[in-house]
């Protein structure tokens, strides 16, 4: 079978499109024909190691610490379709439809991808195989951090980094919830976030949100960006701020910090439930929830989604095809 090999850490001609041997599903896994995967900012900032010294760090020792040598296949989620199943898989055979998170075991930027069977999700006949692949990381991320932050009807909701895969889902679902949606990102993303329902949007190169009038019930930071002091002077008493990817100086702040006017600081790890895909799901078949997909690559062009995602410029989700759905 085909993959994207990741040689070294590093720019994105680290990854060499390869022929290597297809795996076999072990006991509980599922053999998965991948169909399509994603191409996130986690992939990217994995594949170059970039990040805080204490996380790359324990990447490093899980991955190998020159270069990968325990993981070789890069890719967090993936759709496609079982062709094998091992010894004690019972809710799956070959043949279904499925879409899943690949968690720590990476491995979705192959033809073929094992996975235990607690992973897949069985995908619906009214959405793509490329929408579904993109469910696991930003629809679930999305729908967390607003649970997080108890979003309803009526509220006012700030999304910083609204742009992305993670973002687009949040500012549709909580628009679906009934909340107004102010949405921060950079210029070229603001036509498309005020086309996903944004009553205001905020390019935050020529503006800093936490300096304007307005304040909100719920501040949900998606790109880990927000000065903390300042997000939280930004909520309304009672408000939330929703870190959904916390440095470390911001885990420590929301940790200790003794916040003013009943207003709460939320890391939000999101956890993978059955039932927040099935709340997706509804959504999408009710036409409330569409996934974003900026552009497709084929498997062969890996080299130049990972370039076009780390440009910062990519609108919602970059999709892997290896199978066409025409």
């Amino acid at each position: 079978m085909q993959a994207a090999i990741w040689t070294q850490y590093g720019p994105p001609e680290v990854l060499e499109l390869r022929d290597i041997p297809c795996p076999l599903p072990r006991h509980n896994e599922a053999l998965i024909r991948v169909h399509a995967a994603t191409v996130t900012l986690g992939d990217c900032e994995l594949r170059a190691m970039r990040g805080p010294l204490a996380l790359t760090t324990a990447f490093r020792l899980y991955t190998g610490l020159a270069k990968p040598t325990r993981l070789k296949i890069l890719g967090q989620e993936l759709a496609g379709v079982v062709e094998a199943v091992g010894n004690g898989v019972t809710r799956f055979q070959a043949g279904d439809a499925v879409f899943a998170p690949c968690l720590l075991r990476l491995g979705a930027y192959a033809e073929y991808a094992c996975l235990p069977e607690r992973y897949l999700v069985r995908k619906p006949d009214f959405i793509s195989f490329e929408q579904a692949a993109t469910l696991p990381t930003g629809g679930i991320n999305g729908l967390h951090f607003l649970r997080a932050g108890e979003v309803r009807a009526g509220q006012r909701i700030l999304i910083s980094g609204a742009g992305g895969s993670i973002g687009t889902y949040a500012v549709q679902i909580a628009r679906a919830l009934g909340a107004d949606v102010a949405a921060v990102d950079s210029a070229g993303k603001l036509a498309m976030l005020a086309g996903l329902g944004a009553a205001l949007v905020i390019d935050y190169r020529r503006e800093d949100f936490t300096r304007r009038s307005e304040q909100y019930d719920v501040i949900i930071d998606v790109a880990g960006k927000c000065p903390f002091g300042r997000s939280v002077r930004a909520l309304k008493p009672g408000g939330r701020f929703v870190l959904g990817n916390p440095s470390l100086s911001a885990r420590l702040q929301a940790r200790w910090s003794r916040l003013p006017q009943g207003k709460r600081a939320i890391v939000a790890l999101a956890p993978f439930k059955d039932e927040y895909y099935t709340s997706l799901l509804e959504l999408i078949q009710a036409g409330r929830l569409a996934p974003v997909i900026d552009r497709r690559y084929p498997l062969s062009q890996i080299v130049e989604a990972h370039r076009y995602v780390d440009s910062g410029e990519k609108k919602g989700n970059v999709v892997i095809t290896l199978i066409s759905e025409e």
